[in-house]
Parts: C-alpha cells; structure tokens; sequence
C-alpha cells in the first residue's frame, strides 16, 4: 500500500506507530546507561501510549475528519522510517534513529491537522505534533550532548 485509502487508514497506521515508538523507547530505556535519558525514554514510551489512546477514541468514536480526496495525497512512505535500532548501533545512532521517528510523527499529525475538518480535531493533530516536535528536541539536545563528549 503506498497511499492511504481512508481516515481509517490513517488511524490504523498511527495508532500502530504510536505502539512501536512506545516499544521503542522502552527497549531504549532498558539498555540506557545514563539514568537521565532511562527516564526519558520511559515517560516517551508512556506518552505515546497516551497518543495511541487518543487516536483510539477518536476512530471508535467514527470521526471521517478528512476526505477521501485530500486522504489520497498523503503517501504511508513519508511517514515510515525503516531502521531498527541494532545491537551494534552506537548511543548517537540511536538517538538519530529516535529523531527520525519523531520527525515523520510530526509531519504525519501536522499533514492531518492542515486537512482535518473540525477545530476540535485540528487541535488535536497539532498538540500531537508539538509533542512529538518536544521529543525530537530533546534526542537532539542529548545527541550535540554527546558529540561534545566523543570530541
């Protein structure tokens, strides 16, 4: 599937991204050396559980916020990012991978958000755009962090 066919497409497919960034970060939390950034990884992992809930409610609830015509110019692969974290992969590229994650959450619930049709929904997107744009903040401050430190 390169396009996403409805609403439900879209809610399926970011409802199943939010549960994998959750499993990430707690895969990332397990193995962090740092206790600081264990924390961080565990309060992401629960905060995009708490993004799937929302976008739960919202396709329980029925909400076709978004046309099948606008839903047609939204393609499924600029929203993937296809690199699993390894076991030989470097703390900095870990961090690189979660920034990329959260760059293509961002995009997806901003997309939504210009395209959605009710207020109400289009400050939901966005608010689950900010908060994605945080988390991308913060593996960037910790990823310079350790550049400074290897150099």
């Amino acid at each position: 599937m390169n396009s996403f066919n409805s609403f439900e497409d879209i809610l399926i497919f970011a409802i199943g991204a939010e549960q994998e960034a959750s499993d990430f970060y707690l895969r990332m939390a397990s193995q962090s050396l740092s206790i600081e950034m264990k924390q961080v990884f565990n309060q992401y992992a629960h905060e995009e559980l708490g993004h799937k809930a929302k976008l739960m409610k919202i396709r329980e609830n029925g909400f076709t916020e978004i046309s099948s015509e606008q839903i047609k110019g939204l393609k499924i692969n600029d929203y993937i990012v296809e690199a699993e974290p390894g076991p030989s992969m470097t703390y900095t590229e870990v961090l690189a991978l979660a920034m990329k994650k959260e760059k293509a959450a961002f995009r997806l619930y901003l997309d939504l958000a210009s395209k959605a049709r009710s207020e109400e929904t289009k400050a939901l997107f966005n608010s689950l755009a900010l908060e994605e744009a945080k988390h991308k903040l913060r593996f960037e401050l910790e990823y310079d962090q350790q550049l400074h430190k290897e150099y």
